[in-house]
């Protein structure tokens, strides 16, 4: 076959794509419309997890399972855009890692609003302006973002998603690598760089800025400088990427959450969150775990926090397997929450990655 021929048969798959997707868009419109005279939010966390996770058993190959998803992510933010469209709040300025993780979540097709703080995320949610909220919970390396736990103690807003973004750091200027003099970059990003900055820029001066997003701000106006950012604030910045993935560990992650005003329904492979203080006496935090013992559930994260209401109170962030309407998990709540001083749900969402 030639390639006029061969291209041809791709011209009239294309043409099918296209229409099987804009009718795929107009169900999605009417299923919107349902939800929103139902009083319900469009964006539903359970049904994104659903049809992302089915995408590996249908894929036949070529393609990669990863990339088909990419490419739904970007069709479902399409469709959500049809409807009433979706503000994202998130800890900015634009090219920050929780703008990076708002994008892998919701795509590109949305409208989003960047926050200097993570006060700033919560409260344009909760007061209407966004619908939903992106912030970083923990990362693998340098451990929780105790302000974002701090947040959830008054806040009556729900985790609804979690996002893990793999963290890149690269090296962004527009000089050669053998004329920098400074490097720009977030301090605990310069940390996580500190063994290469050494074998690859020894000598060079080493400049704390408050984001990554500000250090390649820095390095597109200032001569001989240099940045560690992400490769979206070099293509922001228009800034060369001399090096990739300079970080010294290969194991750097963040987790996100993403935070709204309404619960999850169940996918069967769900986590909870939950909050709690605990009475001050000897045991008191094993008989708070009991429960979970009693129904056999597994407790994936546990962290306390000081209450800053009175001294030595602590409260005590705690991640779980399992749904808040699976029996199990409701009865084992139910038994803390008879023990402990204060206890809140913060949320179901699904597992997703």
């Amino acid at each position: 076959m030639n390639l006029k021929t061969l291209r041809s048969k791709v011209d009239g798959i294309d043409k099918k794509i296209i229409s099987l997707l804009n009718t795929r868009a107009n169900m999605a419109g009417k299923i919107a419309k349902t939800k929103i005279k139902q009083g319900r939010s469009i964006y539903s966390p359970e049904r994104e997890s659903e049809v992302l996770k089915r995408i590996p058993a249908l894929n036949k190959g070529p393609l990669a399972s990863d990339a088909l998803q990419s490419i739904y992510r970007e069709i479902m933010s399409s469709s959500l855009s049809l409807g009433k469209p979706l503000v994202i709040a998130y800890l900015g300025p634009q090219a920050s890692f929780s703008n990076l993780a708002a994008l892998k979540r919701f795509g590109t097709q949305l409208e989003y609003v960047p926050c200097e703080s993570i006060t700033d995320v919560f409260g344009e949610v909760e007061k209407g302006n966004a619908d939903y909220g992106v912030v970083p919970i923990e990362n693998s390396i340098e451990g929780a973002v105790t302000y974002t736990l701090d947040m959830f103690v008054d806040s009556d807003l729900k985790i609804c998603s979690q996002i893990i973004l793999n963290i890149a750091h690269n090296l962004l200027a527009n000089c050669s690598k053998d004329k920098i003099k400074h490097v720009y970059s977030n301090p605990n990003v310069l940390g996580q760089c500190r063994v290469w900055l050494q074998e690859n820029l020894p000598g060079v001066e080493r400049i704390e800025v408050s984001s990554t997003t500000r250090a390649a701000s820095i390095a597109a106006k200032e001569k001989n400088s240099a940045c560690i950012a992400s490769l979206l604030a070099a293509k922001i910045y228009k800034l060369n990427v001399l090096a990739r993935n300079i970080e010294d560990s290969p194991h750097n992650a963040t987790r996100f959450m993403v935070i709204g005003r309404t619960n999850v329904a169940s996918t069967k492979h769900d986590k909870t969150s939950i909050l709690f203080s605990i009475k001050d006496k000897v045991g008191a935090l094993h008989d708070m775990l009991v429960p979970f013992k009693k129904y056999g559930i597994n407790l994936t994260k546990i962290e306390s926090r000081p209450s800053k209401r009175k001294a030595w109170d602590y409260y005590f962030y705690l991640d779980l397997e399992g749904h808040r309407d699976n029996p199990k998990v409701k009865k084992a709540l139910a038994e803390l929450e008879a023990k402990c001083k204060f206890m809140k749900i913060l949320g179901s969402y699904p597992t997703g990655e």
